[in-house]
């Protein structure tokens, strides 16, 4: 079993806030990440696929196919976009970073395994000092 990463980024903005909550529960619970007027993050994005390498291309995945998939599949939804607004895969859903690495994990899932691989870890960087990790159910 080998396992291979591939890097990407993306600029978004967000709103942590519950609708239900008031606006002085809001930020009780989410501080000033419940700001009205949103706030945006230069995130940076670690797709870790595993898998066996191909005798005949040396290869587990090619990283241009997997930036291919990634691109389709994440980044052209969230870069410089609202994630609250304008994010179909984030439709219901608080966007923490917690919930939004579940769902850039459930958006690759199906076609890395297309593509030959499958999916170890969704590492997503919201700024430099705070990261979530997820590794599936």
């Amino acid at each position: 079993m080998i396992y291979i990463t591939r890097k990407e980024h993306f600029n978004a903005a967000h709103r942590l806030f519950k609708p239900e909550f008031s606006d002085e529960k809001n930020l009780e619970v989410f501080g000033k990440c419940s700001n009205p007027n949103w706030h945006g993050h230069n995130y940076e994005l670690f797709v870790t696929v595993k898998g066996e390498v191909n005798p005949d291309t040396g290869f587990l995945i090619n990283l241009k196919e997997l930036s291919g998939i990634i691109n389709r599949y994440v980044i052209d939804k969230l870069d410089h976009k609202n994630v609250n607004l304008e994010v179909d895969f984030m439709s219901g859903r608080l966007a923490s970073t917690e919930n939004l690495a579940i769902a850039i994990w459930e958006q690759l899932e199906a076609p890395v395994r297309e593509a030959g691989a499958r999916l170890h870890c969704i590492k997503l960087y919201e700024t430099e000092r705070n990261f979530v990790e997820y590794y599936g159910n």
